[in-house]
């Protein structure tokens, strides 16, 4: 199941490279059409997430076959849960104008690498060295390119009051409690808590 995991990211990555390459996209638009490109892109992108999360569920059962790279040390899981408290603000700050999004620039490349860096500390076998580090590496070229390219991403330039700080903040946390309560173990299948590992 490496094998579709791996499948899965060259699809998934590889289709969101085509936009850091301004030329290779514009030129796909203007064969396919923006409407068929953008139909073609969310179809890949698409195909490629669903190869990845099924490729992933299914190296828990490979044992050998998915080695341990590394060990990591027991303190790493408390500094994950403030990593990904962090993400989840960021997430949030990506779709909503506010300062933080203004200060951050790219909320949603920084919290990518901030999931990929946090989950890296406490997965040391070879599938999640792929996922993680893929999409660290990933977050990390992407951030290169909008500076290069000065996309501001799908909110523009637009800036919020100080209240939608308060949003970002308040959604981020609501979002994460709700994931490390209950949806990282329905989703993913490993539950974080007491509360949902009795579930």
């Amino acid at each position: 199941m490496l094998l579709r995991l791996i499948a899965g990211l060259v699809v998934f990555h590889g289709i969101h490279l085509v936009p850091t390459m301004t030329g290779v996209r514009e030129r796909l638009r203007a064969r396919l059409g923006a409407g068929p490109y953008q139909g073609l892109f969310s179809l890949l992108s698409l195909l490629g997430l669903y190869l990845i999360v099924t490729g992933y569920a299914a190296t828990r059962t490979l044992g050998s076959a998915n080695p341990q790279l590394f060990v990591p040390p027991g303190w790493t899981r408390h500094v994950v849960f403030l990593l990904m408290m962090i993400s989840f603000v960021l997430l949030v700050a990506a779709y909503v104008p506010s300062r933080i999004r203004t200060a951050v620039k790219h909320p949603m490349l920084a919290a990518i690498k901030i999931w990929a860096f946090a989950h890296l500390l406490v997965r040391g076998d070879l599938a999640s060295v792929l996922l993680f580090g893929s999409f660290l590496a990933y977050a990390v070229y992407d951030r290169i390119s909008v500076k290069k390219r000065a996309a501001m991403g799908p909110l523009g330039t637009a800036s919020g009051k100080p209240i939608n700080d308060v949003i970002v903040v308040v959604g981020g946390l609501a979002l994460y409690a709700l994931f490390v309560g209950w949806a990282h173990g329905f989703l993913i299948g490993v539950p974080l808590t007491r509360v949902s590992a009795a579930q």
